[in-house]
């Protein structure tokens, strides 16, 4: 247990954007406010109440939909502002998952859930905000060899950047984290991000995002804890034992394979249009257990190169090395 502990404290510490106001929120409150939906329709039969045990009796086409209308910034979207310890109070946050794939490697992820995402604008110009959705799942992840931190995943929109453990920023052993404002995407540094291209972060460009040193967060403070087997798959909760020293958390949930928030609103819908291509609100994302737990690379498999960054500066292209 001692080795699984290290792993597991060495999460991350993330800092929000000064100016955020979408926290991270309760994962068991999102069911409180969503009821499930297909096809904009509810679905008949659902377990009621809906809850973190028996969420997975749903399926794959399900989408949580906001019993509110979300353009009217009902409270629980906001989620919870970490105190100045980092605690999201009375609000578990995350989830941290420990896949030991043998062999020496292990991978641990650090799930973050925000109960909204704020998609930002283009060019700065509020009337021109899109990629708006309930329900947010970011996360970074750390790869050991033999028992030591080798690289950094930070996820940001439909990709993200890889870092060497050795490169990045820490507060003793903990790598730093900046958390985007409103987009939750994560960073290695803080300032401007432009994202437009996937593995080529520019330090400005059109659509941007913003971190700063804003809010400590503090994910191994209000967590669940896991370890996963690949084989089934299987999710096994730790112990009480575990560094946040509380019961065995639910687990069904994390076998839910449904979408976390509100399906795309159609053009018809008032409250939508597209620019480009880009919706203004998007479908929520999937959950944990659909972020390829069992990846190969450092990065997940998505098409795009996995580059090994050794510099701490949001330029693309050819630093580092592929792994």
């Amino acid at each position: 247990m001692g080795i699984v502990v290290y792993r597991i404290s060495l999460a991350p510490l993330s800092y929000l954007f000064s100016g955020e106001k979408y926290f991270p929120s309760d994962i068991g409150a999102q069911l409180s406010n969503t009821v499930p939906q297909v096809n904009y329709a509810a679905v008949p039969n659902s377990p009621n109440p809906l809850d973190l045990n028996n969420l997975n009796s749903l399926g794959a086409d399900v989408y949580l939909t906001s019993k509110d209308d979300i353009t009217k910034n009902p409270a629980w979207l906001t989620g919870v502002k970490p105190d100045a310890s980092g605690k999201t109070n009375d609000a578990v946050s995350a989830a941290v998952i420990v896949n030991d794939k043998g062999n020496g490697v292990v991978d641990a992820f650090y799930m973050y859930f925000f109960a909204y995402d704020w998609g930002g604008t283009v060019l700065g110009i509020t009337e021109l905000n899109f990629g708006n959705h309930v329900g947010d799942w970011e996360h970074n992840m750390i790869r050991f060899k033999d028992g030591k931190p080798q690289h950094v995943w930070y996820s940001q929109h439909a990709n993200g950047q890889a870092f060497s453990y050795s490169t990045v920023q820490k507060n003793g052993l903990r790598p730093i984290n900046y958390i985007a404002n409103g987009t939750h995407a994560n960073y290695a540094i803080p300032g401007a991000h432009d994202h437009v291209i996937p593995n080529f972060n520019l330090p400005g460009g059109v659509l941007e995002d913003h971190t700063d040193a804003g809010f400590l967060f503090d994910p191994l403070l209000s967590a669940y804890f896991y370890s996963y087997n690949p084989t089934g798959p299987v999710f096994t909760p730790y112990p009480s034992s575990n560094p946040a020293d509380s019961p065995a958390p639910a687990v069904n949930w994390l076998y839910f394979k449904g979408r976390w928030g509100d399906q795309e609103y159609p053009e018809s819908d008032k409250r939508q249009f597209k620019l480009f291509g880009q919706a203004r609100y998007a479908s929520g994302p999937t959950g944990p257990g659909e972020k390829q737990l069992n990846r190969t690379e450092v990065c997940p498999s998505n098409g795009n190169r996995c580059i090994l960054r050794t510099i701490l500066v949001p330029r693309g292209g050819g630093e580092g090395s592929r792994e």
